[in-house]
């Protein structure tokens, strides 16, 4: 069945060229303008599906009549479609690490350990490490702040022992305490900023579990987490430095 059309504008008079359109249904805007047939041209773009195509139109066109008001439905990921963002980024990956417990750190090995006074036996060999490792040695940015009480919870002692872990297969942790953290402004909300581009916003319940994983495109908010990651990377502390004035508490 056929789109039923809506005009939206045109910078071009009665010529007919170029024009906006907005799909009644769906409201997705179909453009009219010049199409691209360069082969140099062409080539230039990015991931090309079979049967797109391209036109060129003037700016103000845009400008002038591009729809604002844009009701965004939320895109929901899987844990393995979230995997993949670390190796699919192309240059970072940060992350705000701001809740006081985390249930699946509980339910391992090492933070058994931890809790009974031992030292973690951290796998560097595990997958996860090797992951990183290679993604690293490609070049990317792998970094942390990570927000923690005053007086800390027990999770975050143990997160606190295994940024040396995550220190040696090349991510980048610092810390900043939650005082500091609320004067700055920082959210509340546990997230990955991948590329300056998109985020990865996880839900917890109130057991601390992961519920679901958010993707996040709106540049608004994806440009107010970058100033957010800017702010708690300039005032955080290296976690070795930091650990060296947290008092012993285990």
């Amino acid at each position: 069945m056929s789109r039923r059309l809506r005009y939206i504008g045109s910078t071009s008079g009665n010529s007919g060229c170029p024009t906006l359109y907005e799909d009644d249904e769906t409201g997705e805007v179909i453009v009219q303008g010049d199409l691209v047939t360069d082969p140099d041209e062409i080539a230039q773009f990015r991931a090309v599906k079979p049967g797109e195509g391209f036109v060129t139109v003037p700016r103000t066109l845009l400008a002038d009549f591009a729809p604002r008001d844009v009701d965004r439905e939320r895109v929901l990921v899987s844990y393995d479609e979230f995997e993949e963002m670390f190796t699919s980024c192309r240059h970072t990956a940060f992350r705000l690490e701001t809740r006081r417990r985390y249930r699946s750190d509980e339910e391992s090995e090492t933070y058994r350990q931890f809790v009974a006074g031992q030292a973690p036996a951290w796998d560097l060999d595990h997958p996860w490490c090797r992951t990183r490792r290679e993604q690293t040695d490609l070049g990317k940015r792998f970094e942390r702040v990570r927000i923690m009480d005053n007086p800390p919870t027990i999770g975050q002692r143990y997160l606190l022992n295994n940024s040396e872990r995550n220190g040696l297969v090349g991510e980048d942790i610092r810390y900043l305490w939650r005082a500091d953290a609320e004067r700055l402004g920082l959210p509340a909300e546990d997230a990955w900023l991948f590329d300056s581009r998109y985020l990865a916003l996880l839900h917890f319940d109130a057991e601390d579990d992961i519920t679901e994983i958010e993707v996040i495109t709106d540049p608004v908010k994806v440009a107010r987490a970058c100033q957010e990651r800017d702010a708690a990377w300039h005032y955080a502390t290296p976690h070795r430095e930091f650990a060296a004035g947290v008092p012993s508490g285990m």
